[in-house]
């Protein structure tokens, strides 16, 4: 049998050490890194790894995404994706800076902690999320959307850019996302005031929201925050909260560590898929959820 091996691309100046863990920890034998590669290199990148075995090795070949912004990274993808040519064809697993399966691991643990606390579901859920203009909020974003709830982007540097983002997700999924402006205290509790979900997905060590902020959610099931550096981007929400009651007693709250172990999970997982499968796989954070369902239970 063909080696296995997995090329991993990136725009960035250095591949993320934790993905390249990651996958040699699943049993990729071999990995290369292809670093400050642009979209215009993926489609030779591709070529020369498809060529240079037999078709049926294809499935022991993978090619990774990575990077820090979504849209950069889907488009890589699809450039990916047009450059095969049948029968040569690899595997294509995109995951910028890992926050593919992290938002997916946040949005899965939400789900669970809907059904198994509230008895429902994302359907018609008010789903808020902060840090709008990052990956994991992207993903939470659009995932939600695609599972029936109204999702919520909130900029705190006003509502222009996450507005952009929103109709990238518009024209890329088909989906309705809302944009809101969170630049003061006032507009952050104005944005949750209708909450059924609030996420945290903020730069690391930044408060977001305060005991006295969640009082404007009255609503409120479910809270989750990625944030794993003191303080907590939400009050009340320990790294290793499960469940565990909000400040306010509405609601509960889940953690950066419990988000980290589904998302931990999922991306080994689906690694090892790509070394399992006997057809070629083109995986990003949609794939990544219907994992992390499984995973959190």
């Amino acid at each position: 049998m063909a080696r296995s091996i997995l090329h991993m691309i990136t725009p960035l100046k250095h591949m993320s050490p934790f993905d390249v863990n990651m996958a040699v920890d699943a049993g990729f034998e071999t990995v290369a890194t292809y670093t400050n590669a642009t979209l215009a290199d993926v489609t030779t990148l591709v070529q020369d790894s498809i060529f240079s075995r037999a078709p049926q090795d294809g499935v022991r070949t993978g090619i990774f995404i990575g990077g820090k912004n979504a849209e950069d990274a889907l488009d890589m993808v699809d450039r990916a994706r047009k450059a095969l040519v049948p029968p040569f064809a690899n595997h294509i697993f995109a995951d910028p800076a890992g926050s593919f399966t992290t938002g997916a691991a946040m949005v899965a643990e939400v789900t669970r902690a809907l059904k198994a606390k509230f008895d429902t579901g994302l359907e018609g859920k008010r789903i808020v999320i902060f840090g709008g203009a990052g990956v994991v909020a992207y993903v939470a974003a659009v995932i939600g959307a695609l599972h029936g709830a109204k999702a919520v982007l909130v900029g705190h540097d006003g509502e222009e850019r996450v507005s952009k983002i929103s109709n990238t997700m518009r024209w890329r999924f088909d989906v309705e996302v809302e944009a809101v402006d969170g630049s003061t205290v006032a507009a952050r509790r104005a944005a949750i005031v209708n909450a059924d979900v609030i996420l945290s997905a903020g730069p690391a060590g930044i408060p977001i929201l305060t005991a006295e902020d969640l009082e404007s959610a009255p609503k409120l099931l479910v809270a989750s925050d990625v944030n794993a550096v003191p303080p907590a981007g939400i009050a009340g929400i320990d790294v290793n909260a499960i469940d565990v009651p909000l400040p306010t007693g509405r609601g509960v709250g889940i953690g950066a560590l419990a988000v980290g172990n589904v998302k931990y999970q999922t991306e080994s997982r689906l690694f090892r898929r790509m070394l399992e499968s006997d057809a070629p796989l083109c995986l990003d954070f949609r794939d990544a959820y219907t994992l992390a369902v499984e995973v959190a239970g």
